[in-house]
């Protein structure tokens, strides 16, 4: 039994004036504001439209709403770290909406009833996409919808990049990447793959191209010197990773040992185990509180037999023995060395220290700019020094996940869809936030998330899939746990508290209105309204103005 903390009942202002009296001086205004979870997402997603179309049964809709900003919610529906959760206003209350969840659940629906998209018109324009990771695939999406010809050409064997090579299939089931990714070709993307791009200008005047895009991912592990003697068996997590999901099964042996702490770590420790390996153990130079990983990939791990060695760092390899040593956090949470030294014995390290990306081939291309981190320097637009050479994803400063490059896909597909038309695009205004302060809540419904299902063949073994989905009932009551934050939803409740009756209905999907020859600017409508969708605004001159006029014209 879930009990109430907070005493949910509206606080008085009793510096504002709450009484009516023979003249109004202000007046009901609906308006939009925007959702913690809309500003939360790295993708742009407008979560808390398709969520209301999603919980009215429009599931169809509540898709097309979805992938006019992100084309993949199967697959982002399991891999996305969804911080619009962790903003999500619901959290003050009992537990935020599992939007991840009802996102798989569309997107598997879309896969299984074979839910497709019909382009714009053709416009002629040609676009070169480097890399088929998630920021080119998204990329590709976007302008091939826009109606441009788009060809995607990828150094490796297949498309998806890191989602393919670097997530293993227990996260990310390669039938559910490799379906959402056909959905592009049914649009009319074209793929060459095995095809490493060289000389840019030189294909990009060859196939006829009118812009380009550059979203190569970062793939390229990062080393660092270890002293080793004799024959170390060391890997790099990437080169693991991509093995493994090709098939192969890399000889790790029996105790494997893993260096680092990002996501990448906890996936290659997990792989490790998936392939055999009895032990398979964590070093992590700083505490659980600075890692890297995000707390669920953690948890998972761990309850998957990984261990976790905490405040260590590996300083030598001798054969099979590995020296760590530890290490204390100082007053700045930076890890400092201690003197002090442990052996550990292991038939394998699997170095997960971070990845970057290979732009050597873009240094003899006028115009582009590189950071000192070797990522390329673009404008706001997405676009480089180079005219018409854009640039997203991991190869530009930015956040490396799956949905930061998606959204960096969409985004500068919107860029260079208004440079081939001559014209720039402008961002939409952006909403003011509302917070959970905002809300009226002095009374709402308690509504535990629902649960994904684990499944039974989760992970010792093998590489099946480890969480289910959620089925229709399922989906459908998260969908309705959505508070619908900063935005009308027709509940009624400023009609039904409107003590003059003021507020009139304008049909399903229409809203409301106000008769001002009736309102009397008292703020029941205001107070009532549970997502903060009205707002009091003065009256437009400073003059007191009479109550029923009948005269004075309706307002939204």
């Amino acid at each position: 039994m879930n009990v109430r903390l907070e005493n949910m009942s509206p606080v008085v202002d009793l510096t504002r004036r709450q009484a009516i009296g023979p003249v109004r001086t202000r007046h009901p205004v609906w308006h939009d504001l925007l959702p913690p979870c809309n500003d939360a997402c790295p993708a742009g997603e407008d979560i808390q439209g398709w969520l209301a179309l999603a919980q009215a049964g429009k599931y169809e809709a509540a898709w097309r709403h979805l992938v006019a900003d992100n084309p993949f919610p199967a697959i982002h529906g399991r891999v996305c770290y969804h911080p619009c959760e962790s903003a999500c206003n619901r959290g003050e209350l009992d537990s935020a909406v599992s939007v991840h969840a009802v996102e798989r659940f569309l997107g598997d629906l879309a896969l299984e009833h074979g839910w497709t998209i019909t382009p714009a018109p053709a416009t002629g324009k040609r676009v070169l996409i480097v890399g088929a990771g998630p920021c080119g695939l998204s990329a590709a999406w976007h302008l091939a919808r826009r109606g441009h010809a788009v060809e995607v050409r990828e150094a490796g064997p297949v498309a998806g990049g890191m989602l393919h090579f670097g997530i293993p299939a227990y996260r990310l089931p390669r039938d559910v990447l490799n379906h959402e990714i056909g959905r592009l070709e049914a649009l009319g993307v074209r793929f060459v793959l095995n095809h490493k791009v060289g000389d840019l200008a030189a294909e990009k005047a060859a196939g006829g191209f009118d812009a380009v895009l550059l979203a190569i991912g970062a793939q390229v592990a990062r080393h660092i010197d270890i002293p080793a003697r004799d024959a170390a068996r060391v890997f790099d997590a990437v080169s693991v990773l991509r093995a493994t999901g090709t098939g192969e099964r890399p000889q790790l042996g029996r105790r494997v040992v893993v260096y680092g702490g990002g996501n990448t770590a906890m996936d290659a420790a997990r792989t490790a185990r998936r392939l055999g390996a009895q032990e398979a153990l964590i070093v992590y130079y700083r505490d659980r509180a600075h890692m890297g990983a995000l707390p669920f990939e953690a948890e998972e791990a761990l309850e998957e037999g990984v261990r976790i060695r905490w405040l260590s760092s590996i300083r030598d390899i001798d054969g099979q023995s590995i020296r760590v040593e530890k290490m204390r956090l100082d007053e700045n949470g930076r890890a400092q060395p201690t003197g002090e030294y442990e052996t550990l014995e292991a038939d394998s390290l699997i170095l997960a220290l971070g990845q970057q990306t290979d732009t050597a081939f873009l240094r003899e291309v006028p115009g582009i700019g590189f950071e000192a981190d070797g990522t390329v320097i673009v404008g706001d637009d997405f676009q480089t020094g180079c005219a018409g050479v854009f640039a997203g994803g991991d190869m530009t400063p930015a956040n490396r996940t799956v949905t930061t490059a998606t959204g960096h896909g969409k985004r500068a597909a919107r860029h260079i869809d208004a440079w081939l038309r001559g014209e720039p695009f402008v961002t939409p205004a952006r909403h003011a936030i509302v917070g959970f302060d905002a809300l009226h809540l002095p009374l709402y419904s308690d509504a535990l998330p629902s649960a994904q299902p684990v499944l039974p063949v989760a992970g010792r073994s093998g590489f099946e899939e480890v969480l289910g989905g959620l089925d229709e009932r399922a989906a459908r009551h998260e969908a309705r746990r959505c508070l619908s934050c900063g935005n009308c939803y027709e509940c009624d409740n400023c009609y039904a508290a409107c003590p003059t009756g003021a507020i009139e209905r304008l049909g399903p999907g229409r809203g409301y209105e106000v008769n001002l020859g009736r309102c009397t600017g008292c703020a029941v409508c205001f107070e009532q309204c549970p997502c903060h969708a009205i707002d009091m605004t003065p009256e437009a001159s400073a003059a007191a103005i009479p109550n029923a006029n009948p005269n004075t014209e309706a307002v939204r």
